[in-house]
């Protein structure tokens, strides 16, 4: 299946310029591809696609049943769209991992990221350097607080963070401080995960998973500020009590797994 490679982005971002530990030897032939999940962000996701990098070879946005723009500017913005009609975080990454599984040339690493503009797409060499210098496993993107903006992560999520990172320490003597979105991993490690969550328990899924089949994880810090539109998760009690289970589910699961 060919590769759809997004539109040129013009010029690099203050982020990319400054905060990029890679250099173009280190990245020759090495296949990187971005999946976004995405719910009407008709107004962030042309945003998003034109700051990533361009040493990722593709953008796969997933429209998680969007009723708005969101496709439209997406594969105007140059990205790869394809449609997942569930509603869940965790469909919509399983579509993208569904959609490259197909391709006759497998990426080397995917990068997660959102589709609210909240992340700093530019920071995405930040985030795969310590697998292309170290060899690491998969990295998280940590939401520092000296880099976030102010509102742009709510209690609860602040809260949902400390708890679920402080229990895996408790459990798994990990080092994570976040949850966060914004991760890279290399493909085949992906593989072997064998994820499962449809909906908000994906990311810690991947972490516990990580963590239990000894993978080498790290954090690097990045930015991060206040999104475009309405948070689905955090910005409902709904939506940030049912994040909070399912999060804390996987957590105790693999606690005395």
């Amino acid at each position: 299946m060919p590769q759809k490679k997004h539109a040129s982005r013009g010029r690099r971002t203050k982020y990319e310029s400054e905060n990029n530990p890679l250099n173009e030897a280190k990245l020759q032939g090495i296949i990187i591809k971005v999946i976004i999940p995405a719910y009407n962000e008709e107004e962030s996701i042309a945003k998003v696609i034109a700051e990533i990098p361009e040493i990722v070879q593709e953008v796969i946005v997933v429209s998680n049943k969007s009723t708005d723009a969101t496709e439209k500017n997406a594969k105007n913005a140059g990205a790869t769209v394809l449609q997942e009609n569930r509603k869940g975080y965790g469909y919509a990454c399983l579509k993208g991992m569904d959609y490259i599984s197909k391709q006759e040339n497998k990426p080397d690493i995917i990068v997660f990221l959102d589709g609210d503009y909240s992340d700093f797409p530019a920071e995405l060499t930040k985030i795969i350097a310590p697998i292309i210098k170290e060899n690491k496993d998969l990295v998280i993107g940590s939401r520092v607080k000296r880099w976030r903006e102010k509102g742009s992560m709510t209690l609860p999520q602040i809260f949902g963070n400390w708890l679920a990172t402080s229990l895996m320490k408790l459990f798994f003597n990990a080092r994570f401080t976040d949850l966060g979105p914004f991760r890279a991993i290399k493909y085949d490690k992906l593989l072997e995960l064998e994820m499962q969550d449809k909906t908000y328990g994906w990311t810690v899924e991947m972490q516990l998973k990580a963590l239990k089949k000894g993978f080498s994880c790290t954090e690097v810090p990045v930015h991060y500020k206040n999104r475009i539109g309405t948070s689905k998760v955090s910005g409902t009690v709904k939506g940030a009590i049912f994040a909070g289970v399912k999060i804390l589910g996987w957590i105790f699961k693999y606690s005395f797994k």
